[in-house]
């Protein structure tokens, strides 16, 4: 994938998050990092215990148990939305463009939290988990994705 100068590339996970920039050529790219945020999201045991509520019928002995919450995906989904905010807000409205790269259910979080402006200016959006990567080994994923797609 050819990454023009300038283009902003951020990449996520439920919880770790890294924002670079292109600072050198459509050729010659060189990822700069321009913010990194990690969360510890704790798994929903350790977020709360608390027993899942109780329905009893209206006739009849027969009870049922509401479905517990997910804890863990809604502590992901926050840092989703919160880093779709980052997002927006580093790309301004000056026509700043930016390639999106996130587990896919992040990607379909965030989606629902961009605007129409800011989607038509993503270049493209990889629903690929490649956070944790140094810029050098991302630049090299990202050219083998284009070769891939």
């Amino acid at each position: 994938m050819l990454i023009a100068r300038n283009v902003l590339i951020m990449v996520l996970d439920g919880a770790r998050m890294s924002l670079f920039q292109n600072k050198g050529s459509m050729r010659e790219p060189r990822l700069e990092l321009l913010a990194e945020e990690k969360r510890k999201t704790p798994s929903t045991a350790e977020l709360g215990d608390e027993r899942p509520g109780r329905i009893f019928q209206s006739s009849g002995n027969t009870r049922g148990a509401y479905e517990t919450s997910d804890l863990h995906q809604q502590a992901e989904e926050e840092f989703a939305v919160e880093m779709a905010e980052l997002l927006i807000f580093n790309m301004g409205d000056d026509g700043q463009q930016a390639i999106l790269v996130a587990e896919p259910k992040v990607l379909g979080a965030m989606r629902k939290h961009l605007s129409p402006n800011i989607r038509a200016r993503l270049l493209a959006e990889i629903a690929k988990d490649y956070c944790g990567q140094n810029a050098a080994d991302l630049g090299k994923l990202l050219d083998d994705y284009q070769h891939t797609s």
